[in-house]
């Protein structure tokens, strides 16, 4: 866990074999920290010790640093599903956020085990747990008694509880991160001799960029390395050292990280190769890394990474063994990548992008990129975030952060590996539609406001826009030119984009014909012909940016022989001035790219592409971005009326069986658990009963097969619709039993339905992706389903924009809103459906895949039937809750 100031400490269960730990532990205690705790100073620690460890019928926890004890909390039941909770924490820890991160974990145990309301007998003078208790988040009611304060709260997760931890999460990030770019010393361990090796590379990188600190080269075999005096250990280092770059053999890190450790360090960047990158051997020498570092309370970047910079003056730190050093600017920069990273700095160089920080994660064996987007959050000095990342640690906890850091700062990523080597074999068509492409991805970046570019080009294109220019708040292009082929390509570009390229109002056009050639085009493009000068530039781009139907500006420049670019360069600048950031400006000036020195005074900059086309993908990113800007905050989709228990027992009692398919009688029950209307089915025996099923029923029905092992009934001929009259029924139902037993299925029943009124078939389902969790999926039903693929898909929790937003995406989403003069369609019951399993799934991590299929859509007004329904059930890895607690069915 991540204390406050950045550390870690490490949180387990109590053991009998903690007593010795727990004794040094009480004995440490200042008098006034046992009085509060126990309410008295006059503690006997053996058999106190004795009464913490055991905690019978209750739960207790330990936090530990370098192999002691400096915290400990328990909750003991007292009454029906009632607990009294209690923590102490060690004196030189208290104010660090540990009691708060230790109750927390005590209060989501206790709901695990089913415990509703936690309660803390407080002593009248013990402010501190009062506040430890508030700052948990959860609503408290507090009851004074003679001699004490008792203080109850739930142990549910609610919503202001989720975010009190979000914020102390992120404040834990920030101190961590923090120390990596602002330390007060570095050592350099592997510090070479030789320029052209990464030892001696990263030592004369940080010399030569003027870090405002000692550095320290260590090096066993060595007495002066570039100049400087060298040391033989880190721990011979004469001052503090608070951060230390590693480049040593794999082999030797774990000894120089204890040496590190026993030093004070406090943040340790690996820069050295053959850890998890390389196999399990790798892996478990990572593994000794991250132990060690734990223990030691030290944070790591890397291993496997090229360093990190912060290119603030009063830092000045170039960490990084590669020839570039980045220009200051605004952009925070992250790479998975460290080749990759060497090729970045000098691309964003050579565009005159500059970077606040750049970090090499490598193999985020522990600071990831969520602790860096946080940092970067409250970071005056960063503009813009970039990421280029090859894989996710925990997508739902970057997905909760992103959601919060994109309404402050843009975050633009390039995610590598876009397709996959391969389908895995999917039982269910909602699987088979989602398991071939990366559109999970898709999906998590646009619920959370992440701009995603294709390539590094685009990135930076984006990045040079959002780094200079106020966010687009809509799709309206001005085009201003002195070429009308540039003006023609520009103005199709933002059309194939989605921009619009409308045609300005009377009052401009008449504005622009005071002071441009009677032979200039002023609809839009505006067209100034190639005699266009400076000022004319300035005049046509603020008298441009003035038209109410204008929410953009691309203004291109091809350079006649008669004028100077810097001219027109300065004229753009005094107009983007004037305008006051009301639009952004994009250019297209002299095939130039980023942002050049003529486009740039130091205080006003605008972006420049070297094509109309490349401006206008960048800008369509950008308007998307503002679009979601636009867009209120929505809290996730909640059903309290769902019975989520009984959901939960059904799928228990069908894991005792191992995970499978669930009967058709249960996926009823659980469907109903969330009121989700599935048709009257009922379950028969044989074709005798079908038939006595269907007369009771009355009119027209569907006949279904009940097989185990077969998911798509209509390719062995298992359904049959439309069915009248007892005695059609049941000879249905003994050809129907013939064709799918000689299919290879052995037929248990079927299932008899009343047919459903027409309406439009969709597809509701669910799919459990390894690293994303629970994913939701809407698209085109019934048999054609995985022929058309339209498909749109969300990662839970949904919220009630998600469900509109997946529908309306479709292409198929004209059939519900009376295409051609048809018939309108319920499109409100269709959603609830969506964000009713999205609840399911929520509660109910075990539902692994889940298929309504056709889901009916009647005519507006009368709702949205499932007509066919399977859910699949295994057990899966439990995931995280914001206090680090399991959760259980």
């Amino acid at each position: 866990m991540v204390l406050r100031d950045g550390s870690l400490v490490r949180v387990r269960p109590a053991h009998p074999r903690d007593f010795r730990l727990l004794v040094d532990f009480l004995r440490c205690l200042s008098p006034e920290t046992l009085a509060l705790r126990f309410f008295t100073a006059g503690v006997d620690p053996e058999a106190m010790a004795s009464n913490l460890v055991r905690y019978d019928g209750g739960f207790a926890l330990v936090a530990l640093r370098e192999g002691r004890i400096i915290g400990h909390a328990a909750y003991r039941p007292t009454g029906e599903r009632m607990a009294e909770a209690a923590v102490v924490v060690a004196d030189e820890f208290q104010g660090k956020g540990l009691g708060t991160v230790l109750l927390g974990q005590i209060a989501q145990a206790a709901e695990a085990a089913g415990v509703q309301a936690l309660e803390a007998v407080v002593a009248p003078g013990n402010q501190r747990m009062i506040r430890v208790l508030r700052h948990l988040g959860y609503p408290t009611q507090l009851r004074s008694e003679p001699g004490i304060v008792r203080v109850t709260f739930p142990t549910s997760a609610l919503p202001e509880a989720i975010r009190a931890f979000e914020m102390r999460e992120a404040v834990a990030a920030r101190a961590a991160v923090e120390r990596f770019f602002r330390p007060r010393s570095v050592a350099v361990i592997g510090a070479s001799r030789e320029r052209g090796t990464v030892g001696g590379d990263l030592f004369h990188n940080l010399i030569r960029g003027g870090f405002q600190g000692p550095v320290y080269p260590v090096n066993s075999a060595a007495e002066v390395v570039q100049s400087v005096a060298a040391y033989r250990s880190v721990l011979d280092c004469p001052g503090p050292v608070d951060l230390a770059l590693v480049a040593v053999p794999a082999p030797a890190v774990p000894e120089v990280a204890q040496e590190c450790a026993r030093k004070g360090v406090k943040g340790l960047v690996v820069i050295s190769a053959g850890f998890a990158e390389t196999g399990e051997d790798g892996a478990r020498l990572q593994r000794e890394l991250v132990e060690i570092c734990r223990e030691g309370g030290m944070r790591l970047i890397g291993p496997n990474c090229m360093g990190l910079v912060n290119t603030d003056p009063a830092v000045r730190l170039n960490a990084q063994f590669s020839p570039f050093q980045p220009l200051p600017g605004e952009i925070g920069f992250l790479s998975q990548s460290g080749a990759l990273g060497i090729a970045i700095i000098d691309l964003a160089n050579s565009l005159g992008l500059g970077m606040s920080t750049f970090v090499s994660v490598g193999n985020k064996a522990d600071i990831s990129g969520n602790d860096l987007i946080q940092y970067w959050e409250e970071d005056e000095r960063t503009r813009v975030i970039l990421l280029y990342l090859e894989s996710f640690g925990n997508p739902r906890k970057f997905s909760r952060i992103a959601r919060r850091v994109a309404r402050k700062k843009p975050i633009v990523v390039v995610k590598g590996g876009r397709t996959a080597a391969g389908a895995r074999g999917a039982a269910s068509h909602t699987a088979a539609l989602i398991s071939v492409s990366d559109v999970t991805v898709d999906a998590l970046f646009r619920q959370s406001g992440v701009i995603r570019t294709e390539t590094l080009n685009e990135m930076f294109d984006v990045a040079a826009l959002l780094a200079s220019q106020p966010v687009p708040r809509g799709r309206r292009v001005g085009i201003v030119t002195n070429a009308g082929g540039a003006g023609i390509l520009a103005a199709d570009a933002c059309e194939a984009h989605g921009l619009k390229v409308e045609e300005l109002t009377e009052e401009t056009r008449a504005e622009l014909a005071t002071f441009l050639p009677p032979q200039a085009a002023l609809a839009n493009p505006v067209d100034m012909t190639a005699g266009a000068g400076p000022n004319q530039y300035y005049r046509a781009i603020t008298t441009v940016a003035q038209d109410p139907g204008v929410d953009a500006m691309i203004v291109i420049f091809i350079p006649p022989i008669a004028i100077r670019p810097e001219d027109v360069a300065s004229e753009i600048l005094r107009a983007t001035r004037e305008i006051g950031g009301r639009i952004p400006i994009l250019t297209n000036f002299m095939a130039s790219r980023g942002i050049p020195s003529i486009l740039t005074d130091g205080e006003i900059r605008v972006p420049s592409f070297p094509f109309p086309e490349a401006a206008a993908a960048a800008l369509a990113r950008a308007v998307e971005y503002g679009m979601w800007l636009d867009t209120p905050p929505e809290d996730p989709f909640s059903l309290p009326e769902a019975r989520k228990e009984e959901a939960a027992l059904v799928v228990a009692g069908a894991l005792r069986r191992g995970p499978g398919w669930l009967e058709p009688e249960e996926v009823a029950q659980v469907l109903s658990c969330y009121d989700i209307p599935l048709v009257r089915t009922v379950l028969v025996g044989d074709p005798a009963e079908a038939g006595e099923v269907a007369e009771a029923l009355g009119g027209r029905v569907a006949l279904k097969a009940v097989a185990p092992g077969l998911v798509h009934k209509t390719e062995v001929g298992g359904v049959a619709l439309g069915l009248e009259g007892r005695k059609a029924v049941e000879e249905a139902a003994s050809r129907m039993a013939a064709r799918v037993s000689a299919a290879g299925y052995e037929v248990k029943g079927f299932l008899v339905q009343p047919m459903v009124p027409a309406g439009v078939e969709m597809l509701v389902g669910v799919t459990h992706d390894a690293v994303f969790g629970p994913v939701v999926a809407v698209g085109a039903g019934g048999v054609m389903v995985e022929l058309l693929r339209d498909v749109q898909v969300r990662i839970t929790p949904l919220t009630r924009r998600d469900a509109g937003e997946m529908v309306r995406a479709l292409k198929t989403f004209p059939l519900l809103t009376g295409y051609r003069g048809g018939p309108r369609y319920d499109v409100k019951a269709l959603e609830e459906i969506i964000l009713k399993i999205g609840a399911l799934v929520e509660d109910v991590a075990e539902v692994s895949e889940l298929d309504l299929n056709p889901v009916v859509v009647l005519p507006e007004g009368k709702g949205a039937l499932v007509v066919d329904a399977r859910l699949h059930v295994a057990e899966m890895p439990t995931p995280q809750l914001p206090f680090g607690a399991k959760r259980r069915i």
